[in-house]
């Protein structure tokens, strides 16, 4: 049991880790729309990390389906899904030269993805509390 909690763990971080991509990008966003950031700046910090929070999640969700956890994984399912048809559109990257006219597109698309690994931490965070407890219980 303690490798389940260890799985746990691991996701647990991976998804801080996407969760910390993702709201730096909507911060890159928020600070282009007040005028913080000029807009090439804004595009190649938010770019840089599109893909590596690609790959993270792709791996999150390969990690859960090797590990047996199918409800987490059929829940990644639809990031992934929605990542790799942008990714095959090439809709992935920011514009700088259409960065302002897409501003409000690009912010509710990060947003809905915050929205959305909220919910998966949330999910891990519950699993993970199960799993300790029910280690608890074999113990005694």
């Amino acid at each position: 049991m303690a490798s389940e909690i260890f799985v746990w763990l691991l996701s647990f971080f991976t998804l801080i880790a996407v969760l910390a991509m993702v709201i730096y990008q909507v911060m890159c966003l928020a600070d282009l729309e007040y005028d913080y950031i000029n807009p090439y700046d804004s595009s190649s910090r938010i770019n840089s990390v599109v893909l590596p929070e690609f790959v993270v999640q792709g791996l999150l969700g390969l990690f859960f389906l090797f590990t047996g956890h199918w409800v987490m994984f059929l829940l990644c399912m639809p990031y992934l899904y929605y990542n790799v048809k942008l990714y095959m559109q090439k809709q992935h990257l920011v514009d700088v030269t259409e960065i302002f006219n897409l501003l409000h597109r690009e912010k509710m698309r990060r947003l809905f993805k915050l929205a959305y690994l909220c919910i998966l931490l949330f999910m891990c965070i519950f699993w993970m509390i199960w799993s300790v407890l029910e280690d608890d219980n074999v113990a005694e």
